[in-house]
């Protein structure tokens, strides 16, 4: 495809410079995001006559309207520049770690004077320790559990005194040493968190032989119930040891990194070699790797995934070279900030095994989560095809959209639309409504505005547009083959009433979903709808009100957040509606601005020092 004038005058341009490039499509959005030693060369080579590109990036080319580039002074400026542009962009055409979500974390919160340990999805500079990241929630909750059984750490906000009177249920059933009663000291119980540290770091030998002299000493002075407390620790500790493999006398701590891969998707497995021992495993999904070399997929996800670690080690042993080696090991070092990284490629001996042992294992990962995946794909069938029964549907319902209201006493009312395809939540096609014209808790009229708007907007979507080339918004331009909304007949009579306006009537089928009893209200039905609770029916309905429940809910949070502050701020001298909007798109919530330093809030556009301290005067 010949680039168009707008283009070919960008690429005139572009300097012969070190930096990043972002391509963007015709709504502006970021689609992909580069980094390059000569921006020039490598944006005009995307666009070169005759270029033989791969379908995916064929595909890219045609799609870019537009493309904003930034120079650095290094390679490694760049790289670093490339991941915060990917990870706040989420660039579509991008090999990417899979799920948006943040992984957990293990938090010790080293700072407090008697630390806790906790779960967390941020890694913030609060002199904390942090463990991870972890694949799944429950499995850090789990090895919080056995952790907590060794290490009793607190969980309680008590302000650790030493002089409470009674210590809580937790110290009888030996998950806490009970520092509120004294019976542990400030230096004894740090030095337990330092051991639970130690033990998640792999380093379990000085710990094990500092525990072996303590509880000899005990027993020496006739100190026994110390003695046995001391042993069942030894115990614990010894029976999670025993389970780790040996690998070898080296002791030179290191990540192995190997790949499976499938058509669309990779499994990436990182085993974790700390003291000789293997102590613990991750995998990950890659996606949007169609058509990349596998050293291109590995790369991508070395960055990706150590830019969220909490720890890197001295040694990373992969299958194959990677491109950037070099900068990648150069940032990796400066990460460690501690005699530096070396990243291996072994050929023969233990290590070789070790990365095919962690390749056997992706490969074995990605075979059950494409089991899984399968069975998943019946189950939606299952059910899409039970509805179809059930509610008489001409065919299975491809597209289900749910609808909901929330509020309170009627302030902030905002309504949610969700929709599913194929059985599975398309969260790009969500959409929430701030409800307009309905004063107090109207939930029915609230229902009625929403989904009248919804319609307003496919029709739209449906009559010749004005600007050409101007795409109508893809969540509204289909009409779905289910319509839900979360309520009984009142709700279901309103929704019947816009279908009438829209003249859809006979084109969209529409129900209700009573949450007392689980009961499904039909157009022209007298008698509701029972599914027995075992129906794979009914559970994807459920599953498909719940989340619409729970995207309304997050939505009127967010709103009356916001109108709270802006009320709050209304009343501030010198904060008119461009400040008030300033300050609100860069603090969000009320409980946000209370919270900032002055500093925070003098570096928003328009805000002096001398507002910034009216403001936080005047929101106490």
């Amino acid at each position: 495809m010949f680039p168009s004038e707008h283009i070919q005058a960008q690429l005139s341009t572009l300097p012969d410079r070190t930096g990043c490039y972002l391509m963007k499509n015709e709504e502006g959005k970021v689609i992909y995001v580069g980094k390059a030693l000569s921006l020039r060369s490598r944006v005009r080579s995307y666009f070169h006559a005759g270029a033989q590109h791969h379908p995916r990036t064929e595909h890219l080319v045609q799609r870019v309207r537009d493309i904003e580039w930034i120079v650095v002074a290094s390679e490694l400026e760049a790289l670093i520049l490339e991941m915060t542009l990917i990870k706040k962009h989420k660039p579509h055409y991008n090999v990417r770690l899979k799920d948006d979500k943040r992984y957990p974390y293990i938090k010790v919160h080293w700072a407090d004077p008697f630390p806790k340990v906790t779960v967390t999805r941020h890694m913030d500079a609060d002199g904390s320790r942090y463990f991870g990241p972890y694949t799944s929630v429950w499995a850090v909750h789990k090895t919080l559990d056995v952790l907590r059984k060794i290490f009793p750490y607190l969980t309680c906000d008590r302000e650790i005194t030493g002089q409470d009177t009674r210590a809580c249920l937790y110290y009888d059933i030996k998950l806490c040493t009970a520092p509120c009663i004294g019976m542990i000291d400030q230096a004894n119980y740090r030095q337990m968190i330092s051991d639970l540290c130690e033990f998640l770091n792999g380093r379990t030998e000085p710990i094990v032989n500092r525990l072996t002299a303590e509880m000899n000493l005990a027993s020496a002075k006739m100190r026994y119930e110390k003695a046995a407390a001391v042993r069942d620790q030894l115990q614990a500790i010894e029976s999670i040891v025993e389970r780790q493999k040996v690998i070898s006398t080296d002791y030179v701590d290191s990540d192995v990194i190997a790949m499976a891969r499938s058509e669309r998707e990779a499994c990436v497995q990182v085993f974790f070699i700390r003291g000789g021992k293997l102590i613990g495993r991750e995998y990950f999904m890659m996606e949007n790797t169609a058509e990349s070399p596998d050293a291109d997929v590995m790369a991508e996800f070395i960055k990706q995934y150590y830019d969220q670690a909490a720890s890197v080690p001295p040694e990373v042993l992969l299958p194959q070279e990677v491109e950037e080696a070099q900068v990648i090991r150069q940032w990796l070092s400066k990460r460690r900030g501690d005699g530096g990284v070396e990243i291996k490629i072994p050929r023969s001996g233990p290590k070789h095994e070790l990365i095919q042992m962690a390749a056997e294992n992706a490969a074995e990962t990605l075979a059950a989560l494409q089991t899984q995946w399968q069975a998943d794909a019946h189950r939606q069938t299952e059910a899409l095809t039970e509805l179809q029964d059930v509610l008489g549907l001409d065919r299975a319902p491809e597209r289900i959209e749910c609808y909901d209201i929330s509020n309170t006493q009627g302030t902030a009312a905002v309504g949610s639309m969700v929709v599913f395809e194929r059985g599975v939540s398309s969260n790009k096609l969500y959409r929430r409504f701030n409800i307009k014209t309905v004063e107090g808790p109207d939930d029915f009229a609230s229902m009625q505005e929403v989904l009248a708007r919804r319609f307003k907007r496919w029709a739209a979507a449906e009559e010749p547009r004005e600007t050409p080339g101007k795409k109508p918004d893809a969540a509204f331009a289909k009409l779905p083959d289910l319509l839900i909304v979360d309520g009984g007949r009142g709700q279901l009579a309103r929704a019947v009433a816009v279908l009438a306006e829209f003249h859809l009537t006979d084109r969209v089928p529409l129900i209700s979903l009573a949450k007392q009893n689980e009961e499904i209200f039909r157009p022209g039905h007298a008698d509701s709808l029972l599914l027995s609770r075992n129906s794979p029916a009914l559970f994807l309905l459920q599953r498909i009100r719940d989340e619409a429940h729970r995207f309304a809910i997050t939505a009127h949070r967010n709103r009356r957040s916001k109108t709270s502050l802006v009320s709050q701020l209304d009343g501030i001298p010198g904060v008119g509606p461009n400040r008030r909007r300033a300050l609100l798109k860069a603090f969000g919530s009320l409980d946000a601005l209370r919270a900032a330093e002055i500093e925070q809030i003098t570096a928003v556009k328009g805000i002096t020092p001398a507002l910034a301290a009216s403001i936080k005067g005047h929101l106490g």
